[in-house]
């Protein structure tokens, strides 16, 4: 963690913005799993919940969930996949809802083929459309889990599982262990299986409360050092105070491997057909324009207009990844008047105060519909809206940088942001034009004062 403090401080000292952007980048090798705490939603993880609900013959029928806690880290197409490390010699008969991605080998049973028989199954979600007789509540969605904030209906999945060769009891049965989760790559860490007690269901009619048999929690929490070994998104800035448009970061998530052709895509070569993929075909892995950044998504935040009560800002999210359609993207951005939002057109808004007093941090994402789909890159392959803040005279300002965002996320990742010492600023006759405007009214009372004096 001291790198990070390291690279904060020497920022403000006005250290050259590759001195500064060498350090950041060296400082992700020595980040741990300890250190993936994050400060905008210091309680977000995905909690894995698995009740027993029923025992058999040689075993048990249980109901895993899926939660996901996270205010605005999601999981998109291709989807969650689970996995365990059994700690006897259970298998799994059958399941609902969910899949192995893996049978295993099931040589030794005669009559009844379990559905996997692997010491370490890998669980999948069914897809949509899974006919009635195989589905449970809460399942088949292809893997894709919202954030709590955009729409908590949507942030579970489940699937039931019978399991045998297991315990018949709560003495008897061993809890699973070395629990993995990837959404679909990897960055999360997933905690050991805790026996909690039981979970406790009430019936539609509400007269009646049940509780499972035997329940045990998973906890798994999110690093993005884990997830990845270069940023996925970067910010450029620009203002209309100012005709300098800030870009992100050269190199801010690579640089162009001219040696390699085929690393990234140029937007105006003539065969750019047979390279791209087809519209709505997802691939984890990007295939991105050729930018100087080599960013999968940039942000931009132009400070559009001036008012006597009030400011607006345009903010524009463009998808550079032809392998990828962001489906419930958000953005988090911390900023000090957002705790004085006026309006915001055509995103969906809540405030996140991770600091409880301290209201500074903003989610955005995209109407239902309308453009809650980031398209790949291409024509359609942006979003955009524009904000409306009233001024606060004790703290509004357009100098110093004031008026552009302290951090941006993209979907629960923190995006590149340009060095301080880079941003628009006022022309100087503007950020002194009070001062010019003393000094040459003390030099006309000077100079009158003078003239009169030798008269």
């Amino acid at each position: 963690m001291s790198n990070l403090f390291l690279f904060i401080a020497r920022s403000f000292f006005n250290l050259s913005s590759f001195s500064v952007l060498l350090l950041f980048l060296l400082s992700f090798s020595s980040f741990t799993a300890t250190e993936a705490y994050d400060p905008l939603d210091p309680n977000g993880n995905i909690t894995i919940k698995w009740d027993i609900m029923s025992w058999t013959a040689d075993g048990y029928v249980a109901v895993v969930t899926i939660f996901n806690f996270q205010q605005y880290r999601h999981i998109q197409a291709p989807g969650w996949t689970l996995g365990w490390k059994w700690s006897k010699k259970e298998v799994i008969w059958s399941m609902m809802g969910g899949q192995t991605t893996e049978q295993g080998d099931c040589s030794r049973f005669k009559g009844n083929i379990p559905h996997c028989c692997k010491k370490d199954p890998t669980v999948v979600d069914l897809l949509p459309g899974t006919p009635y007789n195989q589905q449970i509540a809460n399942c088949c969605k292809g893997g894709v889990l919202n954030s709590w904030v955009q729409d908590p209906a949507t942030a579970a999945s489940s699937f039931q599982v019978s399991v045998g060769q297991a315990g018949t009891t709560n003495k008897t049965v061993r809890v699973p262990k070395n629990f993995t989760l990837k959404a679909p790559g990897p960055g999360y860490t997933c905690g050991p299986a805790k026996i909690v007690k039981p979970s406790r269901f009430v019936t539609a009619d509400k007269r009646r409360v049940t509780q499972a048999l035997m329940t045990w929690n998973v906890t798994c929490t999110y690093s993005q050092f884990l997830a990845q070994k270069t940023p996925t998104c970067c910010v450029s800035l620009s203002s209309f105070y100012n005709e300098t448009i800030v870009p992100c970061p050269q190199c801010a998530c690579g640089c162009q491997n001219t040696s390699q052709p085929g690393s990234c895509v140029d937007p105006k070569a003539p065969h750019i057909a047979s390279v791209v993929p087809s519209t709505g075909k997802n691939n984890y892995a990007p295939l991105v324009q050729c930018t100087s950044h080599m960013c999968p998504v940039r942000v931009h935040w132009h400070v559009k207009l001036n008012y006597k009560e009030y400011w607006r800002v345009k903010v524009t999210i463009t998808n550079f990844n032809y392998n990828m359609n962001y489906t419930q993207w958000n953005l988090v951005v911390q900023h000090p008047n957002f705790d004085n939002l006026t309006q915001i057109f055509s995103f969906n808004y809540k405030s996140l105060t991770p600091y409880t007093a301290i209201n500074d941090t903003a989610m955005l994402w995209g109407v239902k519909f309308y453009n809650d789909l980031l398209s790949q890159a291409g024509q359609l392959g942006n979003v955009q809206s524009e904000l409306l803040f009233r001024k606060d005279k004790a703290t509004f300002t357009f100098e110093k940088g004031w008026a552009f965002p302290r951090r941006i996320y993209f979907n629960g990742d923190n995006c590149v942001m340009p060095p301080p010492d880079a941003y628009p600023w006022l022309p100087n006759g503007s950020s002194q034009q009070l001062i010019s405007t003393l000094n040459l009214l003390t030099t006309l009372l000077a100079a009158m004062a003078f003239l009169l004096g030798y008269a």
